[in-house]
């Protein structure tokens, strides 16, 4: 302090925040604002950590990162704030040494918990907005719900292949929340986890850098409150296109001012109503099914060796036999066979066998072949190339 003027923020802030100060509209009281500001991220993940890493660095106050999960080696195409040195460990302390590492002067909670209905307002209350950076229907809800008992704005981002979208929820006077827009959790075959349909990681860069960007806006008073949803498309021309979106619903269970209910977070069964708990896809490729229509990948092995050639079909998408399959398969991809399965066979062959990645869609190729064909033996591999991988051939890629 020089001549009785004192500093509304520290010297060194002045300088570190200096290129979004002078912006107008932002100025020193935006600053302030977001110092003064706790945000909740809920999930470390592919948005996760985009929108951290620009919380973060823009100077939010106080963040509480939440993700029970760790990091894994397929993590690291996208997760950008993990670390090889991070394998293993936990998203939400990897999350928080990268906050510290980053900016020095934010206070970071790393909740290792699993978010749930018994939990949530625990966790989440204080904050004045909460990221959902999810990748699954029960949890979006039970932020959703959250949000609205909680009365603070819920910055929801999804991404998927090419795709994303974008929306700000529970927010303004007549904002609508998740369950406004979606009052119906969408079947689990229609909301399949990027490890099923594959995800560009640039994608959710740049969903979690608009999350961490609407955030930014709702707490320094940029943020017009207007409901819209931003549908992102890395193939198409233009790439971004926003949809304007109702307001809130009066009749709402969550937020309507007619007949919503109180209790509904302590009452609801999130996964339940959400189609229950979804599958292990690589532990029911490795149920061994009725005798004599599934082998083990060391039987397909034994017939290689004793060269007897056998009939390989791989159901796989092409994109994903072009990554990697057996020598000497033929790639049929699920769709095309299962809709003229006996077209596919030579006549020669009587024994066909079938594979995919972990050995469930084999099973739906071979069920439908013996429909149709009883006469033929149609089996598929119990674990699919996953098994091969790890029984047989450890150099055979994982992916």
């Amino acid at each position: 302090m020089a001549d009785g003027i004192s500093n509304a923020l520290p010297l060194e802030d002045y300088r570190r925040y200096g290129r979004q100060m002078i912006l107008d509209g932002f100025g020193l009281p935006g600053q302030t604002s977001l110092k003064r500001s706790s945000v909740a991220v809920v999930g470390a993940g592919g948005l996760g950590c985009p929108a951290l890493q620009y919380l973060a660095s823009a100077g939010v106050g106080k963040i509480t990162v939440v993700d029970h999960d760790s990091v894994d080696l397929s993590n690291l195409q996208r997760q950008v704030i993990h670390r090889e040195s991070s394998l293993g460990t936990s998203k939400a302390a990897s999350a928080m040494r990268f906050i510290h590492d980053l900016n020095s002067t934010i206070q970071v909670t790393a909740v290792e918990n699993a978010l749930s209905s018994e939990n949530a307002l625990a966790l989440l209350g204080g904050h004045d907005v909460i990221l959902d950076c999810t990748d699954n229907a029960p949890t979006r809800y039970l932020l959703s719900d959250t949000a609205v008992r909680l009365q603070v704005p819920l910055v929801s981002g999804a991404a998927q292949k090419f795709d994303g979208q974008l929306c700000v929820y529970n927010y303004g006077a007549d904002g609508p929340c998740y369950r406004c827009i979606f009052p119906k959790p969408p079947s689990q075959e229609a909301a399949p986890p990027c490890e099923e349909t594959g995800i560009l990681g640039a994608v959710t860069g740049i969903i979690g850098t608009m999350q961490a960007l609407e955030t930014i806006k709702i707490l320094t008073g940029l943020h017009d409150g207007k409901p819209a949803m931003l549908l992102f498309s890395a193939l198409s021309f233009p790439a971004y296109r926003t949809v304007k979106m109702r307001t809130r619903r009066p009749d709402c269970i969550a937020c309507g001012n007619k007949g919503a209910n109180i209790d509904l977070i302590e009452t609801t069964d999130y996964i339940a109503s959400c189609g229950g708990v979804r599958p292990n896809f690589e532990a029911t490729g490795l149920l061994p099914g009725s005798p004599g229509q599934r082998i083990r990948v060391q039987e397909l092995y034994d017939m290689v060796l004793s060269n007897r050639s056998p009939f390989v079909i791989d159901v796989r998408p092409e994109t994903e036999f072009g990554i990697c399959h057996l020598p000497g398969s033929s790639n049929i991809p699920l769709p095309r066979f299962v809709a003229e399965p006996s077209s596919h066979i030579p006549k020669d062959r009587k024994d066909v066998y079938f594979i995919c990645r972990l050995g469930n869609d084999s099973q739906i190729a071979a069920e439908a072949l013996r429909g149709v064909s009883p006469e033929l033996r149609a089996m598929d591999i119990v674990g699919g190339l996953r098994a091969w991988s790890r029984d047989i051939d450890s150099e055979f890629p994982v992916y």
